[in-house]
């Protein structure tokens, strides 16, 4: 079959769909077919992916950049809202920056240490309405963003905020769930029986058992058994069935505030999630910093040699979300986190020459790493007085000492006046 005519009919049936979506009224009596239309809309939207990958059009050359340090962050958001200039003042890494759109035509890789860790961060072209079905390369943007542990919406503050809606939009038709938790609904599959629907809580968000039943069927899925652990949405269930869906954290950094006034500063406080800064001038990238390490969830672990101090320079940082005594020990066997001072060298010999399987690792942990008696987290460390410098808030290099930000004395919002008033003078 001809892959344009494939990919035309999909697009088709898409727009068929959603145009009677449109026009079909919202009431209690239509939820039933307004959640079968949504189904439908996911599966084709799923398979136009598959198709679309099968056919190649799922890389692409400058987009397949390997995954390095403890953590990936992306930046996404339409072209010239200042994607480059943040990468650079965020990392160093000199990205091409000019006053015309799409300037960044792949993905720009630089690496941000912060308290500790390496987070790589990712520069990537900007995405055009209709970026889901493949425009203006949408489809590699949007993937390559699908393996980043954090996504950065990087907003220009002068613009409408429907922009911030056409990317959530954008990357909701691509199958990413931004700031979600995965829904709590268990699907099983079984021989014979039919649906068998295990309501553990009260079902209030229209969710009934006639619409999920219609939802399974039109996946094929007619024998299964469904337990709902929570207050479901329609939409959640049909995230739950189909299966496909990659949940993220986002930020939401509303860059160039240096062209806004302060009553529309107060105006776009209201947006949650949101760090306003501006990276020409370096305003509040401190807070933006410490945004980002706090919605990455990282755990640093402070390695104790036997016999000496505990190393506070280089801890292993892995992330606090169900970590594992196996990712630390294969991040010491890499090599990528292991401190190696003097008294420690005959430790980083030891771990080098160890054996890879499991087994070799555990011992190698019980043996040499005391995780009991390391420090973990930024408070015990920044109790003792030997813990990394990297631990204070970082403060911009140009800023005259009287206007750096203290953030117990001010919030951002005077530290932008005052960032303002010295500039003027």
């Amino acid at each position: 079959d001809d892959p344009s005519r494939a990919m035309s009919t999909f697009e088709q049936k898409i727009a068929e769909l959603e145009a009677e979506y449109a026009r079909t009224q919202k009431n209690k009596a239509t939820e039933g077919h307004l959640g079968l239309i949504k189904a439908k809309l996911a599966k084709l939207r799923r398979e136009q992916e598959a198709a679309q990958s099968k056919g190649g059009g799922g890389g692409g050359e400058g987009f397949d950049v390997k995954k390095v340090g403890d953590t990936r962050v992306g930046l996404v958001g339409f072209p010239s809202v200042g994607k480059s200039t943040l990468l650079t003042t965020l990392t160093g890494t000199k990205s091409e920056a000019a006053a015309y759109e799409f300037t960044t035509l792949t993905a720009i890789p630089g690496t941000l240490r912060y308290r500790g860790a390496r987070i790589q961060v990712l520069d990537l072209p900007g995405i055009i309405e209709g970026a889901a079905t493949g425009k203006g390369r949408g489809r590699q943007v949007i993937s390559a963003a699908r393996t980043c542990d954090l996504i950065m919406i990087v907003l220009d503050a002068a613009k409408p905020v429907t922009h911030k809606f056409l990317i959530e939009r954008e990357l909701l038709n691509f199958g990413i769930r931004l700031n979600e938790d995965p829904p709590q609904v268990t699907i099983k599959r079984k021989d014979k029986g039919g649906v068998d629907i295990q309501e553990l809580v009260p079902q209030t968000k229209g969710l009934t058992k006639e619409i999920a039943t219609r939802i399974l069927k039109e996946y094929k899925l007619s024998t299964v058994t469904v337990t709902l652990r929570e207050d479901c949405t329609i939409d959640r269930f049909i995230d739950a069935v189909d299966g496909k869906r990659t949940y993220i954290p986002a930020l939401y950094v509303m860059n160039k505030i240096d062209q806004l006034t302060i009553e529309e500063l107060d105006i776009i406080d209201q947006m949650p999630n949101y760090v306003p800064i501006s990276s020409r001038d370096q305003w509040n990238i401190d807070e933006l910093m410490e945004a980002i390490w706090t919605r990455c969830n990282m755990l640093r672990i402070y390695t104790k040699p036997k016999g000496q101090i505990p190393d506070y320079e280089e801890p292993v940082v892995l992330h606090a979300t169900n970590p594992t005594v196996e990712q630390f020990c294969n991040r010491l066997h890499k090599g990528q986190r292991l401190a190696t001072p003097s008294p420690a060298g005959a430790l980083a010999r030891a771990s080098a020459a160890s054996s890879s399987s499991l087994a070799a690792r555990r011992n190698y942990a019980s043996l040499q790493v005391r995780l009991g008696l390391g420090i973990f987290g930024s408070t015990s460390a920044a109790k003792s007085r030997q813990g990394p410098r990297s631990l204070g808030r970082r403060h911009h290099p140009d800023c005259e000492e009287g206007v750096r930000r203290n953030p117990d004395s001010c919030s951002w919002r005077e530290y932008i006046i005052r960032m303002t008033r010295a500039r003027e003078k």
